[in-house]
């Protein structure tokens, strides 16, 4: 049982070896609205990803783009001989997950003495980066 653990945490490691991860916390724009940009670019080559991100007229794109390149700088320091594959176009956003963070509540006064609460929302970016297999061609 031991070696077998051993055999896929091996494994594990030889398939992490190639992926890259950039994380964001806390930023202060809605997920709702975060969700709306990182769907456009969800499963995207990652320079193709970068060009739509930059002619985005989103707000939230500003931030996406810096994590993307973010992920991509990690990838090119886990990668160091495969920067071709960047040129080529075999690096692609694997997951891009928008999820929620915290909210700050406050208050607001309303008409007739009464107290109207605001929620400042905000998200939690991660870019998952991957390299795409080459097809195996059968004959």
């Amino acid at each position: 049982m031991g070696a077998r653990k051993r055999k896929m945490a091996e494994r594990l490691k030889e398939i992490k070896k190639h992926t890259a991860i950039a994380k964001l916390n806390d930023v202060p724009t809605s997920p709702r609205k975060m969700r709306l940009v990182a769907d456009l670019v969800r499963g995207v080559e990652v320079n193709r990803a970068l060009d739509i991100l930059r002619f985005s007229k989103k707000s939230a794109s500003i931030t996406l783009a810096k994590v993307l390149r973010s992920a991509i700088a990690n990838w090119e320091a886990k990668n160091p001989e495969d920067t071709k594959e960047l040129d080529n176009g075999n690096v692609y956003i694997k997951t891009l997950m928008v999820n929620e963070g915290r909210t700050l509540k406050r208050i607001r006064p309303c008409p007739q003495g009464r107290a109207g609460r605001i929620r400042k929302r905000s998200n939690h970016i991660t870019i998952i980066l991957d390299t795409k297999k080459p097809a195996s061609v059968e004959e």
